[in-house]
């Protein structure tokens, strides 16, 4: 019976093999899941196992679980799981259609995406939802237990679509496999972990696993193969200035999922198509992956390819480079590396999590000492050439756009940082247009004007919102809808 079982499982395409005391035989395939066979008992899976465990799974299961691989001479190494909760038995068989694995008799290997080794070796199951997401043109998957499989799509959660309800078991079974060796290690430390998952032809994934009160759970970014160039993000020619300088920090803020990760990219993208230099990216985990244009790029991992960040900020001063990309500024001791980096003759693009041009060089200060304060505004004033802001928005028809608040470092910016004058920065900007320059506010209703975004979603994304109310009424934008949101409040 299991010989046939696995046979057809490979059939399939491969995936998982699943017996469940009291439950139908399920072959769970890229596909979906179909029954194989009537329900079992504990006695038949019993007897299914005891021919193919190894002794050391034999003393593993008194304990509740064992994991061993067994080598078929047809299908190659197939990975079984058993369980034991209460009275109930579980095994999944995982079989797999890699080339590494003989095909059965008269029987291709099917011709499917191979997940890379950075990840782990992936699951038929992973790699399903990971399809479906995708092409749903959802930006997250998330999965955590005693719920079915959520995405995010144009902003907001939902459920995705064919999905079951996730048991701990379930969880566990489905993402260990494409978890590399080293974050297995780091979650049972930590209880959480992030790592990067690719299938070649589909795309890039960022993972991060962790525990709650109920379990594991995790959230995988979509992070697309194809690089979004700065034209087609329609970046202004005062940003894409800041790509030619030869010293100095360049920031993209915004709260988590706001697109920052996908505004660096198309900046270094850019840089490596128009310039001739080293670029460094220091990141956790590496998300877009560049290949050498014109540049020559060194992408690190922190935790794979140095410790810290700031080890890393540390050692990029003796490789040599020309640009320094730090994916996130966390720590007191990175910002002031950054800083020191920039000033000594490099161009340095980070991110931060903030919301405005003001409250970025506000939270940046305020990291230091009080006695430092006062050199780091020094030091910022000068080193300071650009922030970007931004939010990201629904569009009216579907997708997402961001809105952008662009600040330069010119001289009297610079001056204000210097002389502790921040909340002087906003109106300098509002009276910087003709030189690039943009408020959030500005940017709304810029896109409300011109019908991409509707000027409710702008106002419920925006921080100043009497500051955009009235600059609707002031332009005559219809805003009959705030009273379905008053009243609703």
């Amino acid at each position: 019976m299991l010989e046939n079982l696995l046979r057809q499982t490979h059939k399939a395409g491969g995936g998982e093999l699943r017996f469940a005391t009291g439950e139908k035989v399920v072959i769970a395939t890229p596909g979906g899941e179909q029954e194989a066979a009537p329900e079992t008992t504990a006695t038949a899976i019993q007897q299914l196992l005891v021919p193919v465990m190894p002794p050391p799974a034999r003393q593993a299961i008194a304990s509740g679980r064992a994991e061993w691989m067994m080598r078929h001479a047809e299908l190659g190494e197939i990975r079984v799981v058993a369980k034991v909760e209460g009275k109930k038995l579980s095994a999944s068989f995982f079989v797999t259609t890699s080339d590494a694995a003989p095909a059965a008799a008269g029987q291709k290997n099917v011709d499917a995406p191979t997940p890379v080794a950075e990840g782990g070796g992936g699951t038929a199951e992973m790699d399903a939802l990971f399809k479906q997401m995708f092409e749903m043109k959802a930006s997250d998957l998330h999965m955590c237990v005693g719920a079915a499989p959520m995405v995010r799509h144009d902003g907001e959660i939902r459920s995705l679509p064919g999905r079951g309800i996730l048991s701990a078991a379930d969880i566990e079974r489905i993402l260990w496999p494409i978890a590399p060796e080293r974050n297995h290690e780091e979650f049972k430390r930590r209880h959480d972990t992030d790592f990067a998952y690719e299938i070649r032809g589909l795309s890039r994934f960022r993972c991060n696993f962790f525990m709650d009160r109920k379990g594991m759970g995790a959230v995988f970014r979509v992070i697309p193969s194809k690089i979004i160039t700065a034209e087609e993000m329609g970046l202004s020619k005062e940003i894409l200035d800041l790509c030619f300088l030869s010293k100095g920090l360049v920031l993209v803020t915004g709260p988590t999922g706001s697109g920052k990760s996908t505004t660096l990219c198309a900046l270094i993208d850019f840089i490596n198509r128009n310039r001739k230099d080293h670029i460094i990216t220091i990141e956790d985990p590496i998300e877009f992956v560049h290949d050498n244009k014109n540049c020559l790029i060194n992408q690190r991992q922190v935790g794979e390819h140095t410790d810290t960040f700031k080890d890393a900020l540390r050692a990029a001063l003796r490789e040599d480079p020309d640009i320094v990309l730090v994916g996130e500024m966390r720590d007191l001791e990175t910002v002031s590396i950054a800083i020191e980096t920039a000033e000594t003759g490099h161009l340095v693009f980070g991110t931060l999590h903030t919301s405005s041009a003001a409250s970025t060089v506000d939270r940046i200060i305020d990291q230091f000492p009080a006695d430092r304060q006062d050199q780091i505004r020094v030091m910022l004033a000068s080193s300071l050439k650009g922030v970007i802001s931004q939010m990201l928005c629904r569009k009216i028809g579907g997708g997402r756009v961001p809105a952008l608040e662009v600040m330069l470092g010119v001289p009297s910016i610079s001056n204000l940082i210097r002389e502790a004058k921040i909340f002087q920065i906003p109106s300098i900007m509002q009276t910087a247009k003709r030189i690039g320059m943009c408020l959030m506010n500005d940017s709304f209703l810029d896109l409300v004007k011109k019908g991409v975004v509707e000027p409710r979603e702008a106002y419920v994304k925006a921080v100043d919102k009497q500051g955009l109310l009235t600059m609707f009424k002031s332009n005559n934008v219809d805003t009959a809808w705030l009273a379905s949101m008053q009243g609703s409040a």
